[in-house]
């Protein structure tokens, strides 16, 4: 790994090849972050909340996360992480989506309370 002025260097000026290298694929921007598995991971599901994606796209990092042993609660632990820099907004919009993609559907346990057929 390089040194962190360096890497801001080379970010702040656009160094071309030094950022379609760290593009290139999952491993090299893995091992250029410094973190490990999980944690590149969960800081990559941080960054899609502030982006608003479709639920697919947070299928792929989930997958990763849970592979690398992260609980459901780390992963949602990341929303709540995530809220004082993205904001309440976009964190209730990543819930349900992150929650679709973990195998909960929120929509539909909140029609089961509203039937009464469960409760909370």
């Amino acid at each position: 790994m390089t040194d962190y002025t360096d890497t801001l260097r080379r970010l702040s000026i656009r160094d071309d090849a030094y950022v379609e290298a760290l593009l290139a694929d999952d491993r090299s921007n893995l091992e250029a972050s410094g973190f490990d598995r999980k944690t590149h991971a969960l800081v990559q599901l941080g960054a899609l909340v502030a982006i608003d994606p479709a639920t697919p796209s947070y299928m792929r990092l989930i997958d990763v996360a849970l592979e690398c042993n992260a609980s459901p609660d780390e992963i949602v632990g990341t929303l709540i992480a995530a809220m004082p820099a993205v904001g309440a907004a976009r964190v209730v919009s990543a819930a349900p989506k992150l929650a679709l993609a973990l195998g909960y559907d929120v929509a539909t346990a909140l029609e089961e309370l509203d039937d009464g057929r469960r409760r909370p």
